[in-house]
Order: C-alpha cells, then sequence, then structure tokens
C-alpha cells in the first residue's frame, strides 16, 4: 500500500486549534445556524447552471446562426463552467453543501458534465491538497512538469519563462483535464490505492471514466458539430474558447491562495514528518485576497476566503465571510500569521513574482529552506 502519509507537530499550539474551533462553532450554535449552504446556495446552483446550459441548448435547438452569437454562447458557458467549479461543485465534493450525503454527490457529480472526473478530484483536491498543502511530493496542485512551483522542485532551464507562458498552460488546463490527465491520475491513484479508498477498483474506475468522458464529448461538442448550422471549425473554436476561460479562472483562483511571496513550501523528512501541526500549517501555507469584493466573492464560490475554506472545509463558503473575523482574531491572539492580499491584482502580482523567483532561481526564501532539509 502507498497511500501518502505526512506527520505533522502534535505538540505545536494545540491549544490554538481547540480555541478556534470552539469560537467558530460557538457562532453557529448562537446564530443557530447550519454550517452547510442555505438558500444562497440553492439560487447561485440554478443560476450557474443556467449559465452553462440555456447556452448549449439554445445553439442546439438551432436559434444561434451566426458565428459572434454562437461565440458569446460559448463565453457565458466558460463562465458557468468556472462558477459551477468554484462555487457549486466545490461545495458539494467537500460534503459542505448540503447535511444529506445524497445531495452532496449528487450536486458533487456535476463535475462530470464540466469535463471532470467526480473521484479524481477528490483525490486530489480533498485528500493530496487538503491534507498536504504546499508539501513536496505529496500536494499534487504543485506537481506540474511544465512548471517549478515550489524550490523544492528542480531547476530547470525552460522555467526562466514560465511567469510569462503561464497563462497559456493555464487556460490549456481543463482541455488537459478532460483528455489526458484524469486517465493518467487513475492509473497513478491506482498504484498508489487511493483508488481503493474511493470504493473503486482500476477495472471499474477505467470503465466508468470512459463512459462519462463519451457522454461529455457527445453532448459539448460532437452534438454541437451535428446540429449547430456553422461550419465545424467555428465550433471547435467556441469549445475551445470555453475551456480556455474556463481554465484560467480556475488556476488564478487557486494558485494565488497558496503558491505566493509570503506563503511557505515544506520537505517532509524522512520519517514523513514535518515541523508544524496541521491548523499552523494551514495558515502558513495559504493566504486570502480581495475580502472587499462582494461580487468576486460571491462569483468565486467565497475561494477567496482560502485560509477558512481549507480550516473548515466542511462549512459552506456562504459563511466564510462571517467566520474570518473570528479566525483573524484567534490567529492575532496566539501569533500565527494570517497572510491576505487587499485585493485579487495585490494576490495575482505575487503570485506572478513569485513564479519568476521560482523560474531564475532568485527566490529569496530557497537557499535557506534548502540548507534546513533533512
Amino acid at each position: 500500500m502507498n497511500v501518502p502519509v505526512v506527520k505533522f507537530n502534535t505538540k505545536e499550539k494545540n491549544e490554538f486549534h481547540k480555541v478556534l474551533n470552539k469560537r467558530v462553532n460557538k457562532y453557529f450554535k448562537d446564530n443557530q445556524l447550519s454550517k452547510n449552504g442555505n438558500y444562497k446556495m440553492v439560487f447561485k446552483t440554478v443560476f450557474m447552471i443556467a449559465l452553462y446550459f440555456v447556452p448549449l441548448f439554445l445553439m442546439l435547438a438551432g436559434s444561434i446562426t451566426t458565428f459572434a452569437s454562437m461565440l458569446l454562447m460559448w463565453v457565458l458557458m466558460g463562465f458557468g463552467m468556472s462558477g459551477i467549479g468554484l462555487s457549486i461543485m466545490h461545495d458539494a465534493n467537500h460534503g459542505s453543501y448540503a447535511k444529506s450525503k445524497k445531495v452532496n454527490n449528487f450536486i458533487g457529480y456535476i463535475i462530470n458534465f464540466v469535463g471532470g472526473y467526480h473521484v479524481n478530484w477528490k483525490i486530489q483536491h480533498n485528500v493530496l491538497h487538503h491534507s498536504f498543502t504546499n508539501i513536496h511530493e505529496f500536494d499534487e496542485d504543485l506537481a506540474i512538469g511544465v512548471m517549478r512551483f515550489s524550490p523544492d522542485q528542480p531547476k530547470k532551464s525552460f522555467y526562466k519563462y514560465q511567469a510569462f507562458y503561464a497563462p497559456f498552460f493555464y487556460s490549456v488546463m481543463t482541455i488537459y483535464w478532460c483528455t489526458a490527465k484524469d486517465y493518467i491520475q487513475v492509473l497513478r491513484y491506482h498504484r498508489k490505492d487511493l483508488l481503493h479508498l474511493q470504493g473503486l477498483t482500476i477495472k471499474t474506475a477505467l470503465v466508468q471514466l470512459t463512459l462519462l468522458k463519451a457522454g461529455y464529448f457527445l453532448l459539448f461538442l460532437i452534438l454541437p458539430l451535428l446540429l449547430i448550422p456553422l461550419p465545424g471549425w467555428q465550433i471547435f473554436i467556441g469549445f475551445l474558447v470555453m475551456h480556455f476561460i474556463c481554465g484560467l479562472a480556475l488556476a488564478l483562483i487557486f494558485q494565488p491562495a497558496h503558491v505566493l511571496e509570503e506563503t511557505e513550501f515544506y520537505h517532509a523528512d524522512e520519517n514523513g514528518s514535518v515541523e508544524n501541526n496541521w491548523a499552523i500549517h494551514q495558515f502558513k501555507t495559504t493566504s486570502n485576497f480581495a475580502k472587499n469584493s462582494k461580487l468576486f466573492s460571491w462569483f468565486v464560490g467565497g475561494l477567496n476566503y482560502q485560509i477558512e475554506h481549507h480550516l473548515f472545509p466542511h462549512v459552506c463558503h456562504v459563511h466564510y465571510k462571517d467566520i474570518s473575523g473570528i479566525v483573524q482574531q484567534t490567529a492575532k491572539e496566539f501569533e500565527v500569521p494570517y497572510y491576505q492580499h487587499e485585493t485579487f491584482y495585490d494576490a495575482l502580482k505575487s503570485h506572478f513574482t513569485l513564479l519568476n523567483q521560482l523560474g531564475r532561481g532568485t527566490y529569496k526564501k530557497e537557499e535557506l529552506l534548502v540548507a534546513s532539509r533533512p
């Protein structure tokens, strides 16, 4: 069995995590609130699903007859696809959308309609990323071969320009997911025995994945090519534009939450141990941004409150703003860093600055970090 394991420091500031949990739980109890979603989530679900599917149905029904109007439909679908990924299925696959496991599974399953695979997402995001944030060789969000996201990754000459070519690879991210990555991940997760933990055999996973992919491409590419009264190359461009928008949106929300100048990167020692306890680790590897932008926060599913999300992934994102004050104040009392950027632009600037430093080998913390490795 190759299930990855990291040992966090259970002796470091344990009281902090207990106090924080107690205060957040008290907030929900005192206000008689459920930690799950509410009517706001229902409205957002309807909105995002409509933004994604209504333009498709209009095109398939023959209502769209010009390239410009068709391209607009794909653009809207790109934002709908992003909204579903950030605001809907993300909460559901964390089990925070609703109290009912069946409802969470049903809503979370929609990831298969945006080209992903729900099993892989739960393993990569819930198990590997949330458990082992910014830990080399454990957090798969750092493991992208064409880019260097941490000082523990080997240097390569072409990384020198990664701050410039990053937007391109970000934009094709979901295309890679829906074509090749899911198959690569299924095979890798089988070797690591992670599929078994999801109750799947490799044969079942491959059959399920292939059927879901076939259904996705049938609905979102083959039917449009057959039914939309426009040249195939125009439809294919629209399909790519949808993915470019979604891929770029997802990457530019998730990456500036962890891969920044101020966040830390870790390497487990020979015993699989890291220096912090789990909660402190989340604070040191995570940052918030644009907390005062209500519309932005609404669209990205509260993921600009990334610290709160990592500490309380089973709390629906509609509550993050309300508990962020509790989290920040408790962190201040216990002298735990609470990283945040006032605007989204500031977070993006820090992210691309770090990409440039890592690519060129000028990352200021790198020598210190490498020297401290066992």
